[in-house]
């Protein structure tokens, strides 16, 4: 009789292993956008900057449609946006004709500690950094 796993089972222990580090790294990463979020939102209060009627871009055309959401764009292209009560939002939409007429609703998604991975380089920017940038220009400190 032999007890020692098998190198297969020793591979699906440390796949299970590897899983789960990788889960609690990306819930600590998005716990902590979350913070950069909140505090943003605090910080555009205080500046007394009014929340907008948010729009969901269609994405290759300089269509938008409405949504039912209040917030801050927090690109210029409109892209991403954060919401009065900190939630992040990816509001790219493709074109329809039923969101044309009714609007869309966009959902919530998990604030990435790095916008844009994955995008052509120089897109991609920690969400902190991104953050700064939008104050500075309601600030007036920068047009950049």
């Amino acid at each position: 009789m032999h007890n020692e796993p098998s190198w297969r089972d020793r591979r699906r222990e440390a796949s299970a292993a590897h899983a789960a580090a990788l889960e609690r790294r990306v819930a600590a990463e998005t716990a902590q956008a979350r913070e950069h979020l909140a505090d943003f939102v605090e910080k555009l209060k205080a500046r007394g900057v009014e929340p907008q009627p948010l729009r969901a871009p269609v994405v290759g055309s300089g269509v938008s449609y409405r949504t039912d959401l209040t917030g801050w764009y927090l690109r210029r292209n409109r892209s991403l946006a954060v919401d009065t009560d900190g939630n992040y939002y990816i509001l790219g939409t493709p074109a329809s004709l039923k969101a044309r007429l009714f609007g869309v609703r966009v959902l919530p998604s998990d604030p990435p500690i790095i916008v844009g991975v994955g995008a052509r380089d120089g897109e991609s920017l920690p969400l902190e950094q991104l953050l700064r940038l939008r104050l500075d220009e309601v600030d007036g400190r920068t047009s950049g």
